[in-house]
């Protein structure tokens, strides 16, 4: 699975303004609502459902990265958005440190295998040091957009 099979290319945010858990899910959905892939009467109830899924653990993984995602019903495809914190902020990430990158998915709940691809995509690639990097000097959304599909393309040197 590539990036370009789910992420939300008009809800990619290049300069969060969120300082909290919440407020970082909160507008990252608002992004994808923006965008149209989800509509604004199922806006709560996904923020519900991934400040639910961060209960049973933190999906902040690590090396200022967090991969907030959820199943929800009012998805019938796999979508995600990214953005980028400068400052970074607190998201009980396992190694304790401020999370700067953020990948959020919402799936469907009857495609799990979609749901661990794409999972299984974002962290094969913030494997790339490189991409990693890049990610955090994007200034644009567009630069983002440029990134995902150098990775997608295999065009990114791996460091």
């Amino acid at each position: 699975m590539k990036f370009v099979d789910f992420i939300e290319v008009k809800a990619l945010r290049a300069d969060l303004q969120a300082t909290g858990k919440q407020e970082v899910i909160e507008e990252l959905v608002d992004a994808l609502v923006a965008a149209g892939a989800v509509k604004e009467p199922k806006k709560l109830g996904i923020i519900d459902a991934v400040m639910e899924r961060e209960e049973l653990g933190s999906t902040g993984i690590g090396r200022g990265v967090a991969v907030p995602h959820t199943k929800h019903t009012s998805v019938d495809r796999l979508i995600g958005t990214v953005g980028i914190s400068r400052s970074g902020l607190d998201f009980n990430s396992l190694d304790g440190e401020k999370v700067n990158i953020f990948f959020l998915l919402v799936s469907p709940q009857d495609r799990p295998g979609d749901h661990l691809r794409a999972l299984e995509n974002i962290s094969r690639q913030l494997r790339n040091d490189t991409f990693c990097r890049f990610l955090l000097q994007a200034k644009t959304a567009e630069d983002i957009r440029q990134l995902l599909d150098e990775a997608d393309n295999g065009k990114l040197p791996s460091v």
